[in-house]
């Protein structure tokens, strides 16, 4: 088995980590995968794709919505959802990883599954808004085969858990490719200690890699072996999706501001954010559950204030977690063989003793 960076000993950054450095480390957060692995036919073609889902919480998350917001560092990407998440603030629907040309079966699967949860959506009150983002994985997966159906998105969903997540070529990583080798989930977290409140805040991040060429991988900022010629080369310039999920207490508004810094994460491993990559943040918080249909006329939530430190440490936080989330989509995802024998060879990180 695959082992993350800091089991290898190659440490990202100063602040402490959470207990299982995964982005289910703030409490309540689920993740489930469905990874397709198989030959379609004789002629080649195979499914190397899947499918991942991110719950912020266990409930009703049409009935109990989350703050939330999204960012779009370079717009190369079919994500839907994104529009009215900015619009209101808020997530009501997992959170779904696929390929690209998943998009509309994992929307439509999660679709379902919602309208199984709530037999009131589109009758006795309003629609629902599904959140659902997509990296290109056609050098491995058959893409054009679009293997992913409305039921894997179920699957996925009704397999999330609180555990640690797979990370790796698993789910909606299994067919994507970073920086020339084989990418896929990776996941880190921080703590953000508030010393004068004697509290603190837990930050979490999960992406999926499918970004940048083997010359544009700053290795030398890391414990490496030289792997250089087992690089894959794409035409594509590949893209990101980054999911970041925290417990402080933030309108959508401060949300935006502190999943931006996830771009100096991603800055960090080399990426400029190509001209044909989708690199896209979602962000949300489970500090307030926000109730679908309420008699109120005023609702109260708490927030942080902008002027306290701890804005600094969680814009700390998000950069930090987003590097090693990517590191470890690289560390733990296996060499890989897909489409017409395509291989995508895993990263060597040298174990530090």
């Amino acid at each position: 088995m695959r082992k993350k960076i800091r089991q290898l000993g190659i440490k990202i950054g100063k602040m402490p980590v959470g207990a299982n450095n995964c982005i289910t480390d703030v409490a309540g957060v689920k993740v489930g995968h469905v990874t397709l692995d198989y030959p379609l036919n004789q002629k080649g073609d195979y499914a190397c794709t899947g499918v991942t889902a991110i719950l912020p919480h266990g409930g009703n998350l049409f009935q109990q919505k989350v703050t939330a917001a999204s960012y779009v560092l370079n717009g190369f990407g079919k994500t839907t959802g994104l529009v009215q998440v900015n619009e209101l603030g808020v997530i009501e629907s997992p959170i779904m990883l696929t390929n690209t040309f998943g998009v509309p079966a994992v929307t439509q699967g999660t679709l379902q599954y919602m309208l199984d949860l709530n037999e009131d959506i589109g009758l006795h009150t309003g629609t629902i808004n599904i959140v659902v983002g997509e990296c290109n994985d056609s050098h491995l997966n058959s893409i054009r085969a679009c293997p992913v159906t409305p039921q894997h998105a179920i699957e996925a969903i009704q397999k999330a858990s609180e555990s640690t997540a797979e990370e790796g070529a698993v789910g909606a990583g299994k067919g994507m490719v970073c920086f020339g080798y084989k990418g896929g989930i990776g996941s880190s977290s921080r703590i953000v200690n508030v010393d004068v409140e004697d509290m603190s805040y837990t930050v979490g991040c999960m992406i999926l890699s499918n970004f940048g060429s083997s010359s544009e991988f700053l290795r030398d900022s890391y414990s490496t072996l030289n792997q250089r010629n087992l690089s894959t080369n794409s035409p594509m310039d590949g893209s990101i999706i980054i999911v970041l999920a925290t417990d402080a207490p933030l309108s959508s508004r401060q949300l935006l501001r502190v999943i931006k810094r996830c771009g100096i994460g991603l800055g960090r491993t080399g990426s400029h954010f190509s001209h044909g990559s989708g690199d896209i943040l979602i962000g949300f918080s489970t500090a307030h559950k926000i109730q679908h249909s309420t008699n109120e006329l005023v609702e109260t939530r708490r927030q942080l204030r902008e002027d306290h430190p701890v804005m600094n440490a969680l814009f700390t936080a998000a950069a930090e977690a987003t590097e090693e989330a990517i590191l470890n989509s690289l560390s733990q995802a296996e060499t890989t063989v897909g489409r017409n024998g395509n291989i995508v060879h895993a990263y060597q990180f040298e174990q530090n003793h």
